[in-house]
């Protein structure tokens, strides 16, 4: 994906630190505190431009929800997303997935989701997806017991990847769907790749996966 430089989205950033917490190494142990009200806590890793995360807030006031993102250029689009729609329980992370050991401690997120994450097709760089293994143990380190990964894509290779390594690290498959959109799956709330890709024919794979401990 190529990104549009904008070099304002930094400054654009700092100006809103009550959507976009800028230091959140703060609330490691303590996310209940960046919130108004004590709820769960659901992170989207990669959350683009924020409509996924904004409009589950929308349809969930009982979860807190964090969307994170990388880029400066791409979450700014989120930003405005938050402004608009005002929700106290949806907030940003401008912030590496690599490093969320950083932010968050055991017990302190109820569910992942990765939706549309970058395939990395090529053999050589499978350490870099988010179902990797290595991400798998980061994400169990900062999961509640029995926390919950919620995974969507198109790209048919990445998603038959997952499955694998979420089967030999031992997470317990819980849903799954080769055609989401052709499915009888419920409360189904769509990304903006997802709307792309879906216009274009592409089939969409879902499925859900719980550690068992």
């Amino acid at each position: 994906m190529r990104l549009r430089n904008k070099p304002w989205a930094k400054d654009k950033i700092e100006q809103y630190p009550q959507y976009i917490v800028p230091n959140p190494e703060m609330y490691k142990e303590s996310w209940k505190d960046a919130f108004e009200l004590n709820q769960p806590l659901h992170i989207e890793i990669g959350t683009g431009k924020g409509r996924f995360i904004t409009e589950m807030a929308r349809a969930n006031p009982h979860i807190n929800y964090l969307g994170i993102e990388l880029y400066e250029s791409v979450i700014v689009s989120a930003l405005d997303r938050l402004i608009e729609a005002e929700l106290p329980n949806v907030k940003l992370l401008n912030v590496n997935a690599n490093n969320l050991h950083t932010y968050f401690s055991k017990n302190d997120v109820d569910r992942v989701y990765l939706n549309f994450s970058d395939p990395w097709p090529k053999i050589r760089h499978e350490k870099r997806r988010l179902t990797y293994k290595s991400f798998l143990k980061l994400y169990e380190e900062i999961l509640v017991d029995k926390g919950e990964i919620h995974f969507k894509t198109d790209n048919q290779g990445l998603f038959e990847f997952s499955l694998k390594s979420f089967s030999e690290y031992g997470l317990l498959l819980t849903f799954l769907s080769l055609d989401l959109h052709k499915s009888d799956f419920e409360g189904n709330i769509m990304t903006e790749y997802e709307e792309k890709f879906s216009n274009k024919g592409n089939r969409i794979y879902r499925c859900e996966v719980k550690y068992q401990s």
